[in-house]
C-alpha cells in the first residue's frame, strides 16, 4: 500500500457559500471541499491559512485531500 505524501500549501481562495476553495503549494493550486478537512472548523478558516493536504486524484484533476493545520 502507498503511503500518500503530506504537502504543505496557503488557502488562496474561499468560496464560502459554496463550500469549496483552493491550496497553493509552490507553482501549483489544488481545489479542496470543505468535507474533505479534518479536525478545521470551515466557519474559522481563512484566506491565508497555511494548511497540510495530500493529493489524491478525481474526475476532473488533482485535488486536496485531507486538510489540516
Amino acid at each position: 500500500m502507498r503511503k500518500a505524501v503530506v504537502m504543505e500549501g496557503t488557502i488562496k481562495r474561499l468560496v464560502k457559500e459554496k463550500g469549496f476553495g483552493f491550496i497553493r503549494c509552490q507553482d501549483s493550486e489544488y481545489f479542496f471541499h470543505r468535507s474533505s478537512l479534518i479536525n478545521l472548523n470551515w466557519d474559522e478558516l481563512q484566506e491565508g491559512d497555511t494548511v497540510n493536504f495530500d493529493v489524491e486524484k478525481s474526475p476532473k484533476g488533482p485535488r486536496a485531500n485531507n486538510v489540516s493545520k
